[in-house]
């Protein structure tokens, strides 16, 4: 027991470390701050009703009108049954946000540095570098929590991968189910699917090490264990899993019906996003040296430029004011890449690059083969249309690589595997039974290696970099040539700092190394050398971006829109309508959601037919659309400056009654018979509704009358009265994945209307029509999440159970 309790200690306290620099960096969350995230700012306005339905009446509504006409909550917060993996996921975050998930980085690559047999103070050191490593902090600066919160999980599935892999079949089952579980919980499926990538990578460096050692039945017993072991986690996300699916195949993810574009060109086909979109973010290849060298090309788009700097002092000589200089270099781009945004250069970190190319002397086996092949893969592919060959192959022939933008983001896997391999190669250079000659030699090398390209590029600055941007034309013909100059000079100074810095660091780490060859320092000297050059590399780039001013009284975060004339003046009204805020790009804020249930908002994967609704018509400044989405305030910009509430009296209301059919062939007409209708006399209906259409010719009834008696988010009810047969529209999206029609408590079939309506025939007489969001896809998933639940509880049982068996009868083998 004692000698339990001495192996785990250094455990415990190397978490309570973790604990300890976690809330370090994000110190304001002691004082009850929080960190003010542009993106869960735009989330907390699209939550807001179904949360305030949540907590007033206890229910769950998978439903919301406060966004683009009505969507699901799948992707805003829903909270499903037997969701038990989720509750393991929150006992896991019980720091305060954003520390959470800085914990969740550390532990998680921890325990796979363990379980590559690393000693655990190299561990602990190459669980800081890659916590510390600047993306994974400026994704927590910018609200991207659930990348944040997968990739904090890749690090434990691939533990558990290589377990498995290890003949620890249990435990290697065990920890890559509940892992992977964990993996999906975050809900963001890109990750998910690089992280395959890089399973794929390792894999196969085990295949073949399997084939040559003539060990492929154990191989593939372990990937039969380990399928199985997914497909558990894959369960015990079904809910999640299933209904995200369903959604995403009528959102902008999925595939269009439409074949022309609003300009009248020729639509790309297929069902995933288009090429121009999935490659817009790509990085440079020439930028990718900002792994080593951070401000290679400035640094972030929201950077400003020095304030000692040729800028600065060229605004003070053509007079401005220095308050006014101040103001003005905030604004100029010190980011000179071809990306359209960066937030911060992807540091890994000038050591932890340098240690990586020193493993590559000393590391052997299929560690080295698996992490070089995902960096490479990544590296390569995040480069996007910069390296068109191998990225349109993957668009073309990779399944479901074009359904997700952004390639850039695939850099994670550097971020992750990096470190693994500079810890790796450090526990080899630290390991005795390498001979010191060898060390020396790799020690020089890489030393040289990754010191000569820093040197290369600040000799051959001039040649390699020219500084300049792809708005700097703009910027000449604003500002005029000198200033470009100065701002040219400004990136260049930036990058010989930073260059200067690096080359710095590398030097000093490869010195306290060679002092270690030579005996005259201990290996636990080194570690903490070496641990605190690193802290100063990564946390120093890091607090550039992220750093106590990012933080904010909870109060903001909580309630990060506040009330205006307009907003007030419309929550007087308390029908049910919606509005069409314009003071921002109505498809890019979630603030109109926050109070109102507004026509735009803001997400990843907008509804597709009403995101065609803005590409065809809204955008286009043809706001005629807004009378049919019953938009009946328009929030726009007042002359003194401040937002005005704008009343439509075209609106048409809650539902109708129309007099005339237009029948479409296709979706291109469906959509374009919209332009310049009349929809509260015309609807348009597709002709595949055309069998569900008991009605040749409408009757006009001047008396007839339909009005929303009840409102509930997943619950409508409506009165209606005719003396002969109609045809209702809807002022609600056509989502027949839940929706359900209702005609005096009896079950029945409606139709789209207008490309994005609901519409149902109504009998003659006085009826009552309910429509009902009963989604099955909840029920099923559920029912999948608990079985899956069960099942990996008995296994577990079942698998302690037979392993303390086979233990105690080999401890009576022995004893015999």
């Amino acid at each position: 027991m004692q000698r339990l309790l001495k192996d785990f200690l250094p455990h415990f306290i190397i978490v309570l470390l973790f604990v300890v620099a976690a809330l370090a960096y994000f110190n304001p969350v002691l004082q009850g701050k929080k960190i003010f995230q542009s993106d869960i700012v735009q989330y907390t306005g699209m939550a807001k009703q179904h949360s305030d339905y949540r907590t007033s009446t206890g229910e769950e509504t998978y439903w919301t009108d406060a966004a683009f006409g009505g969507m699901p909550t799948y992707q805003l917060g829903a909270k499903y049954p037997h969701n038990y993996i989720k509750q393991l996921d929150l006992s896991l975050r019980f720091l305060p946000r954003p520390a959470d998930y800085l914990f969740l980085y550390f532990i998680s690559i921890y325990i796979l540095f363990l379980v590559l047999k690393v000693d655990y103070k190299l561990a602990f050191l190459g669980a800081l570098a890659f916590g510390f490593s600047t993306y994974l902090i400026i994704i927590l600066g910018v609200g991207h929590n659930a990348k944040a919160h997968a990739i904090a999980y890749m690090p434990l599935v691939i533990s558990g991968v290589i377990l498995t892999f290890r003949k620890k079949y249990l435990w290697g089952f065990v920890l890559t189910t509940i892992a992977m579980a964990l993996q999906l919980v975050a809900n963001h499926f890109q990750m998910t699917y690089y992280l395959m990538f890089l399973v794929i990578c390792l894999g196969t460096a085990y295949l073949v090490d399997a084939y040559r050692k003539k060990r492929l039945p154990h191989y593939f017993k372990s990937v039969i264990i380990l399928f199985f072991g997914v497909a558990i986690a894959i369960g015990l996300n079904a809910t999640n899993i299933l209904a995200t699916k369903e959604y995403a195949d009528t959102s902008t993810r999925g595939k269009s019906e439409l074949t022309i574009n609003p300009d009248g060109s020729t639509r790309q086909g297929g069902d995933g996003l288009s090429y121009d979109y999935i490659t817009e973010y790509s990085y440079g290849i020439l930028e990718s040296f900002n792994l080593l060298i951070p401000r290679l090309m400035g640094g972030g788009t929201s950077e400003p430029l020095p304030r000692d700097g040729e800028t600065f002092e060229s605004l003070l000589r053509l007079g401005a004011s220095p308050q006014e200089a101040s103001e003005v270099i905030t604004q100029l781009p010190v980011y000179w890449g071809e990306q359209p945004i960066v937030a911060a250069p992807a540091y890994i970190g000038a050591i932890m690059i340098f240690l990586a190319v020193l493993a590559l002397f000393l590391v052997r086996g299929r560690l080295k083969w698996w992490v070089t092949a995902t960096i490479l893969l990544s590296l390569f592919l995040s480069w996007g249309k910069n390296f068109s060959f191998l990225t349109e192959l993957f668009v073309d022939y990779v399944p479901l690589y074009d359904k997700f933008r952004a390639v850039s983001s695939i850099q994670v896997l550097i971020e992750l595997a990096v470190p693994i391999l500079a810890v790796v190669g450090l526990h080899q250079f630290f390991n005795g039974f390498i001979k010191p000659e060898r060390r020396k030699k790799a020690l020089i090398y890489s030393a040289a290696i990754v010191g000569g390209i820093v040197i290369l590029f600040l000799v051959l600055k001039s040649v390699f970099l020219d500084f300049a941007s792809p708005y700097d034309q703009t910027l000449r013909e604003q500002l005029g040539t000198p200033l470009v100059e100065a701002i040219r000079a400004d990136r260049a100074s930036l990058f010989t700092s930073d260059a200067i810095r690096t080359l710095i660091l590398v030097l000093l780490s490869a010195t306290v190394l060679w002092f270690f060859l030579k005996e005259k320092i201990k290996q636990g000297s080194v570690i903490a050398m070496l641990l605190v050059l690193i802290l100063i590399d990564l946390v120093g780039v890091d607090r550039r971006y992220v750093n106590n001013d990012d933080f904010v009284s909870a109060r903001i975060m909580e309630q990060p829109f506040q009330k205006n004339q307009a907003d007030e003046m419309i929550l007087q009204d308390d029908g049910h309508f919606r509005v069409y805020d314009i003071t921002n790009s109505p498809f890019n804020s979630g603030r109109a959601s926050y109070y109102h249930n507004a026509l735009g908002g803001y997400h990843a994967a907008k509804p597709g037919r009403i995101q065609d609704l803005e590409d065809y018509y809204l955008s286009q400044g043809d706001i005629g659309m807004l009378n049919m989405m019953n938009v009946r305030y328009i929030i726009a910009q007042g002359p003194n400056g401040n937002p005005v509430a704008q009343r439509n009296p075209y609106a048409n209301g809650n539902a109708w009654f129309v007099q005339d059919i237009l029948l479409a062939e296709n979706a291109d007409e469906e959509l374009r018979l919209l332009d310049s209708l009349d929809t509260k006399k015309t609807a348009v209906i597709h002709r595949q509704f055309k069998d569900e259409l008991p009605l040749q010719k409408i009757e006009r009834d001047s008396a007839a009358s339909i009005d929303l008696a009840s409102y509930k988010p997943d619950h409508l009810v409506y009165e209606t009265s005719s003396s002969s047969p109609q045809l209702a529209v809807f002022s609600e999206v056509y989502y027949p994945q839940g929706w359900n029609a209702y005609i005096n408590g009896e079950q029945a079939e409606y139709i789209r209307a207008n490309y994005v309506l609901r519409a149902i025939p109504v009998p003659a007489g006085i009826h009552k029509i309910e429509f009902k969001f009963e989604p099955k896809v909840i029920q099923t998933g559920s029912t999948i999440s608990l079985i899956s639940s069960i099942l990996l509880f008995l296994l577990i049982i079942g698998g302690v159970f037979f392993e303390f068996k086979r233990r105690t009868q080999e401890g009576e083998s022995v004893s015999e």
